[in-house]
């Protein structure tokens, strides 16, 4: 892993994303369809991020609602209700890239010396929906899986923080473990993933070199 000391949404962030499978997106990496074929959020995705790397220009409009800046704003009461409930003290990192392929993560902090954490701040219905269920949402599984592919790390906290709730209720923390034969099969999908990004690209050079000067 390289570590790049960069503040997160920053515009040196923004450039080091270009092109790279980032942990947010690793559930469209892994889409299908009932049938077996490609979804469009991988089609997408694969198309997004070979653009990036020709054009060197981010793809995403970077459209920001209030739930999601509402979340960005609360994201540090949300890490002093972990670091308080845990006694664990987190520290920020940039951006985190894999050492030889075009994959990173922006983990919303390192736990220790084995351990980060991500957090959320969801609206309160979402949030009784994890107090209820208790367990890691599967809709954000691949997005840990790819920041403990990334980081070598042995285990992320999930979090969800919402302080109108009760102050009893506010908080909730659910740990996933690292499993090597999980790691190692979704290190092959995204291996495959970007190498079929990289015949993108080349397509794209090849469509260039077929156009007279």
């Amino acid at each position: 892993m390289i570590v790049h000391d960069v503040p997160q949404r920053s515009p040196e962030w923004v450039a080091l994303r270009l092109g790279r499978l980032c942990a947010s997106r690793a559930s469209d990496m892994l889409a299908t369809l009932k049938s077996g074929g490609e979804a469009a959020s991988r089609r997408d995705l694969r198309v997004q991020l070979c653009l990036e790397r020709v054009t060197g220009y981010a793809q995403e409009t970077g459209y920001v609602n209030g739930d999601m800046q509402r979340g960005t704003e609360l994201e540090p009461d949300a890490i002093a209700a972990y670091e308080a409930a845990t006694g664990s003290l987190v520290d920020p990192v940039g951006y985190c890239a894999h050492d030889t392929l075009l994959a990173g993560a922006s983990p919303d902090g390192l736990v220790g010396d084995h351990g980060l954490v991500e957090v959320k701040v969801p609206k309160s219905a979402t949030h009784l929906g994890y107090l209820k269920a208790g367990t890691v949402p599967k809709d954000y599984l691949p997005q840990l899986v790819h920041q403990l592919w990334i980081t070598g790390r042995s285990w992320v906290d999930f979090v969800s923080f919402d302080p109108r709730f009760p102050p009893a209720l506010q908080f909730f923390c659910v740990r996933l473990h690292r499993h090597d034969q999980e790691l190692a099969s979704y290190e092959l999908a995204a291996t495959v993933f970007l190498s079929e990004v990289d015949h993108e690209v080349a397509a794209v050079a090849a469509l260039a070199s077929q156009i007279p000067a």
